[in-house]
């Protein structure tokens, strides 16, 4: 959605070297947003993403308009999403990933590519895009990548632009939350593994809106035991900017 980072970057690079030509779309999607603040202070920098796309090597930069990517006569596909829909970023913005599968899906019909690459960062919606793309059965391979993160840990985000420097300070405990709870995971279920990981949170002075350690694939709560790939996802405000992370506590095999 622009504000351009290393981040993105790395996912261009990527891009890159796997393909003949690249296109990075670049949209504020408002389907999305079900917080029109949000919405309304959403970074945007077009001039200098365009330049930093230039920089990269991308071939193509494709910034639509909303009428573009939303004519009269658009038809939004009827996708079901289960449970991915309801837990964690579905529960908390009730109808934002409504939004990103429609507009994912409308890009992709537009630029119609043979790759997509996405970070993941924003984990629950890889999960959402891949599954619409095996629900409508999309001729797309959905490129998973890695996290960029600065030199503390803190997930390269658009959003960090509109951190104070005492917000970004404070920030950092998000991903050393994270990394306790990998720490943990040897020793504790992983229902004890969340309760230890929301007290060692609470030491900081944002606001959780919520950890949860879930299932790589269907997102399902995890309790008892643990499963490969199993993740933990977390959400605060770090004074009023909402920022998102997750980590990986048992490697995927």
């Amino acid at each position: 959605m622009g504000a351009l980072h290393e981040g993105h970057v790395s996912l261009l690079e990527r891009a890159i070297s796997e393909n003949d030509l690249v296109v990075a779309s670049i949209f504020v999607n408002p389907t999305q947003f079900n917080n029109a603040t949000d919405l309304e202070k959403y970074p945007r920098m077009p001039l200098e993403d365009i330049e930093r796309l230039r920089k990269c090597g991308c071939d193509i930069a494709f910034l639509p308009t909303t009428e573009a990517i939303y004519p009269d006569d658009f038809i939004a596909p009827d996708i079901e999403l289960g449970l991915l829909d309801t837990v964690m970023e579905g529960k908390h913005r009730p109808g934002h990933f409504k939004g990103v599968v429609t507009v994912v899906y409308r890009l992709f019909d537009i630029v119609k590519p043979t790759n997509a690459y996405f970070g993941r960062k924003d984990f629950q919606q890889v999960a959402i895009i891949k599954a619409m793309k095996n629900w409508l059965n999309l001729p797309i391979q959905i490129v998973e990548c890695p996290t960029l993160r600065d030199h503390k840990g803190l997930a390269l985000s658009s959003r960090n632009l509109l951190l104070s420097k005492e917000d970004l300070a404070t920030a950092y405990h998000i991903y050393d939350t994270l990394s306790y709870g990998k720490s943990l995971v040897s020793t504790y279920s992983p229902l004890e593994t969340k309760k230890l990981m929301i007290e060692f949170f609470t030491t900081s002075n944002m606001e959780l809106e919520y950890i949860e350690i879930v299932h790589p694939s269907t997102l399902a709560n995890l309790t008892s035991e643990w499963t490969d790939g199993a993740t933990a996802c977390l959400v605060a405000y770090c004074g009023n900017i909402r920022l998102i992370d997750n980590v990986e506590l048992i490697p995927h095999k």
